[in-house]
């Protein structure tokens, strides 16, 4: 194995808004995870792998070699070894399995890369966010860097706006908290692509532009304010607004057999639904103030929570 692992991610707040520069607030998610590997005896998943490894290296060196560069060479002989990405991060599931490849691949080849051990200042997280945004668009069409900056820090990460983002600390979890936030399995896989080009193609009519000024925008900085305060009250009542405006504006990055559930949910308040990463697929994410009420209504669906309140 090459190097650490590199874990997925969850961004709790700002999907599309970060976009507009709403604020975002995304942590690291241990429960997967991936690293560089070579074996012997390669299986279907890694030879496939390895194809896109080959692809991406050709890709990275494109990018303009005053942002970053890469011991080229060195990766160039590993990929022609058989080395791949062994990542138990589900793909087109909004946690970021591409995040951490890049991630990967910046800590093991990048030249005078920044690392964690570094006093990280603002102007050193901007300088990662656009080295990993470029390195990401290869996966995406557009990237913002944040999901390879999130794997590659391995902490919270607080965007106030495009141009300003911090590490930030998060209210520690109650083993035993009744409010939870979690992941709803869609069975589906999601593409990132397709969901963004839907979202600029609608970023062009007034109406929606203004929905997403006054409403989703100013729910999602207030949900991110009251996570961090850690006030839980407003947080649930805030959430609940969110949910509402994506299920109003964003139909088509939910899947069509989970329109009725997200609106049972904020009728009867046993849980709220958002969308996680761009949606269209993959996971969706929930938050209670009852996990076991939410168990219950929700027991047909994979379940997994991320966070205790």
């Amino acid at each position: 194995m090459k190097g650490p692992l590199f874990y997925s991610k969850i961004l709790l707040f700002g999907e599309y808004g970060i976009i507009k520069d709403s604020k975002g607030l995304s942590i690291p998610y241990n429960f997967y995870n991936g690293a560089l590997k070579t074996d012997k005896n390669p299986s279907e998943a890694a030879l496939k792998s390895n194809q896109s490894l080959k692809r991406f290296v050709s890709y990275l060196e494109t990018i303009n070699p005053e942002l970053v560069t890469f011991d080229i060479d060195t990766l160039k002989s590993d990929v022609d070894a058989g080395m791949y990405f062994d990542s138990s991060i589900p793909q087109g599931y909004g946690v970021g399995s591409s995040g951490a490849l890049v991630a990967a691949i910046y800590y093991n080849y990048a030249h005078n890369k920044i690392t964690v051990l570094e006093n990280l200042t603002r102007e050193k997280l901007l300088i990662l966010k656009s080295i990993f945004s470029e390195m990401e668009s290869f996966f995406h069409g557009k990237s913002s860097g944040l999901d390879p900056l999130n794997s590659y820090l391995s902490i919270p990460i607080l965007i106030n706006s495009k141009d300003d983002i911090e590490a930030t600390g998060i209210p520690s979890q109650k083993a035993d908290g009744k409010g939870a936030v979690f992941l709803l399995d869609s069975g589906i896989i999601g593409e990132t692509a397709p969901m963004v080009s839907i979202f600029m193609e609608n970023m062009k009519q007034e109406g929606f532009r203004n929905m997403l000024k006054d409403q989703f925008i100013k729910h999602t900085d207030a949900c991110v304010e009251d996570f961090l305060k850690g006030d839980i009250k407003s947080l649930f009542k805030n959430t609940k607004q969110l949910s509402k405006v994506v299920l109003n504006n964003f139909k088509p990055m939910i899947p069509q057999q989970f329109h009725e559930l997200w609106k049972k949910g904020i009728e009867t308040n046993e849980y709220y639904l958002k969308l996680c990463g761009s949606g269209g697929g993959g996971y969706i994410l929930g938050f209670t103030e009852n996990i076991d009420k939410a168990k219950q209504s929700l027991k047909d669906y994979k379940l997994e929570v991320v966070y205790n309140f």
